[in-house]
């Protein structure tokens, strides 16, 4: 069920003091006269702070959720937020989508943008007059007064299709980069636009399940709502009927501290003394022994001792500070155990022939040990289809160690873990939702329901409209694909969008709840591969269309949460993540023509900065794997990795092992309740290219932030730990714009020199060195 709201009448005064409106201007006549709360549990109380409240509501409160009555009638699609919500999209999509080259990433986060746009409205509040024409029986001003809140938020929404451009610019880079097949803006704007579509209409069409119920918080977008309380202090009229401990001044106060220290720090392990973020001192007082440097490496190693001093490689996951602790934990028993145990244990012992091969990298490798040249089994000339022969001639493909195992197996034991998990313990939850949607009522199933508060207030979106934008992808899609030569047919993408569609509820669950994706693309990789045995575009683009909207739909889901958060009328934030689609996919698809063209050696490990495009190669080389090669060949009885399809049944297995163990055995076992099998065996999907630096790093800040100071200093948890989220993303991506732009990209740095740039170069962790050494001529088999 939607989360419920309550209502209070108030005067004209108090309805223009919400609303920041100090004008003396009176109220529209037609104005409703109430205000809506949205309090972060109790439908019928203030929020409140105490040492007793509930971990959710407590949670919320520090969110800055709740804090503030909502008036109806505060304009919010203006010409301010229009104007600068697109300049933001743009800037934003192509600033993210040139960085996805690079590792490691630094992206324009949300919170950047929902900071920089907030100067840029109350300069426009200040300085642009208030100029309008009546429309309709509705001013349309230039300058509708004070720049609140809900403008602020929309921009983000707006921008936020800047983050959804990793993927899609990932697989183009890989088919244009390593595949070398360029087929222009025509099918690059059409295919992209065909997948945010499609992710958008199943964000809409299953939000009464994974987005209205109040259980569901989206931790992701925590930090947000924590930066716009902060920016947009509730007035003197309310501030005696909010019973907090926390001060929206003061966090706004520690923000500005925290961006200026994180600001001025970030330039040293960016540029000054880039070892402290690769702080592998273990491997600089050996820098040649080849067993140290895999143990307590970091970029070919699995990062035993896992300390940084960068918090882009920190937060490469995502922000510690807004996960929940028990599922940190249940990441933290999952590095401990497949990377920091299994892995060594099959490495050393040469399982897979992997002691020849470096203990992480994305790279895929012949039998030579040597990075896998595709160019010698598939050639464009042949219309991308592996040429056996040549195959057979050259060398079947050898997978490292952390990339047979977490990118293959682990990945396959979490595809069948969460649609298990999602049925033994989620079902009576998503009945439930699915019996509160319209789409239910539109099929008949469930009862017409009285509408709620909010939505008299504010309207629903139609169903509809969501399947008319089902529609639309499916023929923009179906056209991209029968239009242009990348082998997957009509049909193929039909398919697709139905595992994209059956996935999507289990995966919107997860991270409604931990804020962490599992992966189900090797799925889509399997399916591509028995199908279109060979063909390599096919198996790309069926995984676009099946994995890749699904993710970018949570990213829509998650706003449509955020608008529930900040009271946004649905019909108003549909109009603009429709805008958002078709500028983002514009300003990604113009950036990446530039990048691919401009950048010196981009994608290969000449170029300079880093941009060595680490997602594209992955996926390279999982399409060479799947698509190329194919399961039927690669899982073949007798095949090397056969014993890899084992993943499926543990899998299947272990969540009604833990479910009998939380119900039956030791139902009162407090730890074991928070044992999630999904999390375990699917939260380690960066690796590779993260790193257990990565994510060890990770997982103490979150601890220590989550458990240590929550428990030990929980009054300034409830201040300050969510602003700091925001401070440390902002400040971060922005220095690593500015640095990147004003020292490297102009050529400055070229000269910069000394032994903090260079000492965590000069190591077997660096230069991968293997375990074990072919001889010459030699050849692993």
């Amino acid at each position: 069920m939607a989360e419920t709201v309550e209502v209070r009448f108030k005067d004209d005064g108090e309805r223009r003091a919400s609303s920041g409106d100090t004008s003396g201007r009176p109220p529209s006549a037609s104005a409703p006269r109430y205000a809506i709360r949205s309090p972060p549990v109790s439908n019928h109380r203030p929020a409140t702070v105490s040492s007793s409240t509930p971990s959710r509501e407590e949670t919320l409160v520090a969110a800055g959720i709740g804090h503030r009555p909502d008036d109806p009638d505060m304009p919010c699609l203006t010409v301010r937020m229009w104007t600068i919500g697109i300049a933001f999209c743009l800037i934003g999509s192509g600033v993210n989508t040139l960085f996805t080259f690079r590792f490691p990433a630094v992206t324009l986060s949300q919170s950047a943008i929902q900071l920089l746009s907030y100067p840029v409205g109350r300069a426009w509040e200040y300085v642009v007059p208030d100029w309008g024409v009546t429309l309709f029986g509705s001013r349309l001003s230039l300058n509708p007064g004070p720049f609140n809140y809900k403008e602020n938020i929309l921009i983000y929404i707006l921008a936020n299709l800047s983050f959804l451009t990793r993927l899609s610019a990932d697989v183009l880079t890989e088919q244009r980069v390593f595949y070398g097949l360029n087929l222009g803006w025509g099918f690059e704007i059409t295919v992209t636009l065909a997948t945010l579509l499609f992710g958008f209409a199943l964000a809409g069409l299953a939000r009464s399940i994974v987005v209205e119920p109040a259980r569901l918080m989206w931790p992701g977008v925590l930090s947000n709502t924590a930066l716009n309380s902060a920016l947009h202090p509730i007035e003197k009229t309310y501030k005696a009927e909010i019973t907090t401990e926390i001060s929206n001044r003061a966090r706004y106060r520690f923000f500005l501290m925290a961006f200026a220290a994180s600001f001025i720090w970030y330039w040293f392990p960016d540029f000054i003394f880039p070892a402290l973020g690769y702080f592998t001192w273990v491997c600089w007082i050996a820098p040649k022994n080849a067993v140290v440097n895999q143990i307590f490496g970091m970029k070919s190693g699995i990062g035993l001792l896992p300390f940084t001093f960068d918090w882009a490689q920190i937060a490469y996951i995502s922000s510690p500070l807004v996960i929940p602790t028990w599922a940190i934990l249940n990441v933290g028993a999952s590095l401990v155990f497949w990377i920091y145990i299994v892995t060594p244990a099959i490495y050393y012992t040469n399982t897979w022939f992997t002691g020849y091969l470096p203990m992480q990298t994305n790279s895929i490798f012949d039998n030579a040990g040597k990075v896998y040249n595709v160019s010698r089994v598939i050639d464009k000339r042949d219309g991308f289809v592996l040429d056996l022969a040549r195959y057979q001639a050259y060398s079947p493909i050898y997978l490292p160690v952390t990339y047979a195992l977490n990118t293959f197996g682990l990945c396959f034991a979490s595809i069948s873990a969460l649609v298990v998990w999602l049925a033994l313990e989620k079902r009576g939850e998503i009945w439930e939702g699915f019996c509160n949607s319209s789409l239910a009522v539109l099929l008949g199933a469930a009862p017409r329901t009285e509408r709620t508060v909010r939505e008299r207030a504010y309207g629903t979106v139609p169903t509809w409209w969501y399947l008319l934008a089902t529609a639309v992808s499916i023929g923009v899609g179906i056209f991209a694909c029968e239009y242009y030569p990348v082998q997957l047919r009509w049909y193929g993408v039909l398919l697709a969008m139905l595992v994209s569609a059956f996935f999507f509820i289990p995966l919107a669950w997860l991270y409604a709840t931990t804020n962490i994706k599992i992966q189900i693309d090797i799925f889509c990789r399997l399916v591509a591969g028995y199908i279109w045995e060979g063909k390599v575009l096919a198996n790309i683009w069926f995984f676009n269309i099946g994995y890749i909207s699904g993710i970018k739909g949570l990213a829509f889901a998650q706003d449509l949460k955020l608008g529930i958060y900040c009271n946004i009328p649905p019909r108003k934030l549909f109009t603009v993540q429709v805008v958002g689609i078709i500028m983002g996919t514009l300003g990604q698809v113009a950036v990446l023509e530039w990048a691919l063209n401009h950048i010196p050696n981009i994608c290969t490990n000449k170029a300079d900065n880093g941009f060595t495009c680490p997602f594209s190669r992955t996926h390279f080389n999982t399409s060479m794997v799947w698509g190329a090669i194919g399961p039927r060949r690669f899982f073949a009885a007798g095949a090397l990795y056969r014993d890899l399809l084992w993943f499926f049944l543990l899998g299947a297995l272990l969540p009604p092992v833990v479910w009998v163990l939380k119900r039956k055995v030791f139902p009162r076992c407090k730890w074991l309740r928070q044992v999630h099998v999904p999390l375990f065996l699917g939260g380690l999907n960066y690796i590779p290219p993260a790193s257990g630096t990565n994510y060890g790093s990770w997982v103490l800040v979150g601890l220590l932030f989550g458990l240590v100071i929550k428990q030990r200093k929980r009054l300034w948890w409830k201040r300050y730990n969510f602003i700091l989220s925001s401070a440390m993303d902002c400040s971060v991506a922005i220095a690593g714009i500015l640095i990147f732009f004003s020292i490297f990209y102009t050529g400055a740095a070229s000269h910069f020199k000394w032994w903090g740039t260079d000492v965590y170069k000069n190591t077997c962790d660096w230069k991968g060195c293997t375990y074990k050494v072919l001889g010459k001529g030699e050849k692993i088999h």
